[in-house]
């Protein structure tokens, strides 16, 4: 998708809600009510994104493998590369303050793909391979209870909805990851590739650091400042790029396509796509400037059509953008 386009596209999702009231609580997870209770649980921040507000822009270039253009067709995937990169690294959740060290809480790293002549693409990615509710009204009615602050209410949520505690049992299961370059990033939802030959394939996204897999001791984390993880890529970042193999798990048949919330097993072989590099910090002000969007997809790469927590994104993140930008 160029860039006009999508600025056209983007500019009729964000403008309705932003002459919109706050909404009240309802079971209809519309975009507006998302964000609301985001703002909820988290508060409101002017300027700020209504989840994972806690984060920085970072700049490098993404190569794809020659195996990557055996799957699919996409320009990134399939001609040499490589192709400029603009990320952010972000805590989870809507507090911008939220603590490096919070072990409980995922990570994000989104990224736009630059493909020339005003086109890009882009991918949302966090440090757990599954979200935590299986539909929009699922996730709305998780934020509402969680702002009752009702521990009854909370505790009745989720012994009632049993697949929103994986997320968390993933994160708590393993170590503070020691840098934002020493974990791996999840894409949650399920993708479709197809080559030239009209091969599709379903997939998931897995971004592997090449620094490997290094984490902190609870003792190590409680000896860390609230907000290190910033100076500690800056200092990594002065002595090399910062790098993570982009892989595709493949599918087979019987695995679910369309909840968030699923894991698949951990056994299967990832296709290695390419090698995503970053190599200094970027002014925040570029990645503030829009939206990173799962769903600005290209030729070759579908999103899944019946994820209803995919198809929200798009709506909900012009909401959160259309008041930060006011």
């Amino acid at each position: 998708m160029t860039l006009a386009t999508r600025a056209v596209l983007f500019a009729a999702l964000a403008a309705a809600p932003a002459l919109a009231q706050p909404a009240p609580a309802r079971a209809d997870a519309d975009p507006a009510a998302l964000v609301d209770a985001l703002n909820a649980v988290f508060g409101k921040h002017d300027g700020k994104r209504a989840a994972h507000t806690h984060g920085f822009c970072i700049k490098g270039s993404f190569a794809p493998t020659a195996e990557a253009g055996r799957l699919s067709k996409a320009p990134h995937l399939s001609a040499k590369g490589p192709w400029p990169v603009v990320g952010r690294f972000s805590m989870g959740g809507g507090n911008p303050a939220a603590p490096n060290t919070q072990k409980d809480n995922t990570r994000g790293l989104a990224i736009h793909i630059d493909l020339g002549d005003g086109n890009q693409t882009d991918m949302v990615m966090i440090t757990a391979p599954v979200f935590v509710a299986k539909s929009p009204e699922k996730f709305l009615e998780l934020l509402q209870t969680v702002a009752s602050k009702d521990k009854a209410k909370i505790d009745a949520f989720f012994a009632a909805n049993p697949e929103s505690t994986r997320q968390k049992a993933w994160l708590t299961a393993r170590p503070v990851p020691a840098s934002y370059a020493t974990t791996s990033y999840f894409g949650v939802h399920t993708f479709t590739l197809t080559n030239t030959d009209g091969v599709r394939r379903i997939i998931k996204w897995q971004l592997v650091p090449s620094a490997g897999e290094i984490g902190l001791t609870d003792e190590e984390a409680k000896s860390k400042a609230p907000d290190f993880y910033k100076p500690e890529l800056t200092e990594r970042l002065a002595k090399g790029p910062v790098e993570f193999t982009l892989t595709a798990i493949l599918g087979e048949p019987g695995d679910a396509v369309d909840d968030p919330t699923a894991l698949w097993p951990e056994e299967r072989q990832p296709v290695a796509m390419g090698t995503l590099s970053f190599s200094a910090l970027e002014d925040d002000a570029v990645c503030d400037a829009g939206i990173f969007d799962p769903a600005n997809l290209v030729d070759g790469i579908e999103g899944p059509a019946n994820d209803g927590v995919f198809q929200i994104r798009s709506p909900t993140y012009a909401v959160s953008f259309s008041r930060r930008a006011q």
